[in-house]
């Protein structure tokens, strides 16, 4: 692979960031889950260590959902123990007590559960009301918790929802704080359709701390749809967040939301965040080099714009399988 000197971007920190970022990577449980063809249970565990060789500490491994709605992670029971070894934190999705069953019979010791602020995408993504929602996910959270496993709360549609349009702030608020009183340790903000403005973060994330939300429960997880994933991010930041979701390539998106695209890239994250002066602990080229073997495998170049700012022509396809 071919690349420029990757002692850039000169590091120029910015007054009042945090001095260190955690990388939530979704790239192998929200990237794939929308792949037309099947990937290979194999692939994605090579790609889980991949990820992992590149010093990223949190990599979503799976979705213990039933295989009729999401037949891409049909293979959570082969996949998650091929890579349980790996010194990272390894979350997986949870829809149901039965989805934690499954999970916790294999031994996993972070889950999320995944909510809507919405009631049209409740009802689209889990054919029931955000009420109804809420009600099945204590039981799931109670237990997990009664197991001491780390529960965190996906929350969609936080900034738009394509049915309902604009989301009011205290609506997103009031569903956060259901998902802390239940016991979840940690809240995933997520804007599904990439609509999200800095302003509109920094007004929800202003309504959280005012509600008593500690913004060190708080992760960001923006889409790129309309180019403001990174802008988004940087207004995170400035807040006090210091968890931020991005899928290695800028692979994936949701499959039950309509103008979805995809999520933000690690790469473009991670140049953004050395610019600033921020530690992610993550190695660029080798993450560069994982999205390149990833999307030779997936048939297309990385949408990642440092992916493909870093990566020599040709080295999307010449990658050895």
């Amino acid at each position: 692979m071919n690349t420029p000197e990757l002692s850039l971007p000169m590091a120029v920190p910015a007054e009042g960031l945090p001095a260190r970022v955690r990388i939530h990577e979704v790239g192998a449980r929200d990237g794939l889950q929308n792949e037309k063809a099947t990937v290979p249970v194999e692939v994605k565990a090579e790609f889980v260590r991949r990820l992992a060789g590149t010093g990223l500490t949190t990599i979503e491994a799976t979705s213990f959902v039933h295989p009729k709605w999401v037949p891409q992670l049909a293979d959570a029971e082969e996949l998650f123990p091929a890579v349980a070894d790996l010194p990272v934190e390894l979350p997986v999705l949870v829809p149901n007590e039965r989805g934690l069953d499954r999970a916790l019979a294999l031994g996993a010791r972070r889950v999320a559960v995944f909510a809507s602020a919405t009631e049209s995408f409740a009802k689209a993504n889990l054919n029931r009301t955000v009420d109804e929602a809420l009600a099945m996910f204590e039981p799931v959270v109670a237990r997990a918790k009664d197991a001491d496993v780390h529960v965190r709360g996906y929350l969609s549609m936080c900034f738009g929802d394509p049915w309902e349009g604009p989301v009011p702030v205290e609506q997103v608020v009031k569903v956060c704080r259901a998902l802390r009183e239940m016991g979840c340790d940690e809240l995933s903000l997520g804007d599904t359709i990439g609509v999200a403005t800095p302003g509109h973060v920094s007004a929800l994330l202003t309504a959280l701390t005012d509600a008593g939300v500690p913004v060190e429960t708080l992760g960001v997880h923006f889409h790129d749809t309309y180019g403001q994933a990174l802008a988004n991010t940087y207004e995170a930041l400035r807040h006090g967040v210091t968890t931020v979701d991005a899928s290695a390539g800028g692979l994936g998106g949701c499959p039950y939301a309509k103008s979805a695209t995809g999520n933000l890239a690690t790469e473009d994250l991670v140049w953004m965040l050395r610019g600033l002066g921020i530690d992610t602990g993550v190695d660029l080229g080798s993450l560069v080099a994982t999205s390149v073997w990833m999307a030779a495998h997936l048939g297309r170049p990385s949408p990642s714009r440092t992916v493909r700012a870093l990566a020599g022509p040709g080295d999307d396809s010449d990658q050895e399988k």
